[in-house]
């Protein structure tokens, strides 16, 4: 069983950044496990946003150049940082960690409860 935890989302208008953090726990839990963001807009399914593990990163092409995932394995940490954000980048972001592939969004068993993040234009 993995437990996470994310924080960090909110209100922010367009242009400007938020960094989402998400804190892993649990015995099935391991720095080879993948971690990565999972996001739902209303009235659409989730997306894979963003995913790391020791073998790279994935990004979404809606994302690349203004998203940033990175990991701390000492704390059992993964990072999102938005720049940039837009009017439709509102969505709840979920964070995840699985066996991975990182680019599968099957890869990813765990979910945490979510966070919101709305970006007004």
């Amino acid at each position: 069983q993995v437990q996470l935890a994310e924080s960090g989302g909110g209100l922010v208008q367009a242009g400007e950044s938020l960094r989402l953090s998400c804190v892993a726990s649990g015995r099935a839990f391991s720095r080879t496990s993948a971690m990565g963001w999972i996001r739902q807009a209303p009235g659409k399914e989730r997306a894979l946003v963003a995913g790391i593990s020791w073998r790279g990163t994935y990004y979404a092409d809606s994302v690349k150049g203004r998203f940033t995932i990175s990991r701390d394995n000492n704390n059992n940490t993964a990072y999102l940082q938005m720049n940039d954000l837009k009017p439709e980048d509102t969505a709840v972001y979920y964070c995840a960690a699985g066996p991975g592939p990182v680019n599968w969004g099957k890869g990813y068993t765990s979910w945490g409860q979510g966070t919101q993040v709305t970006v007004s234009s």
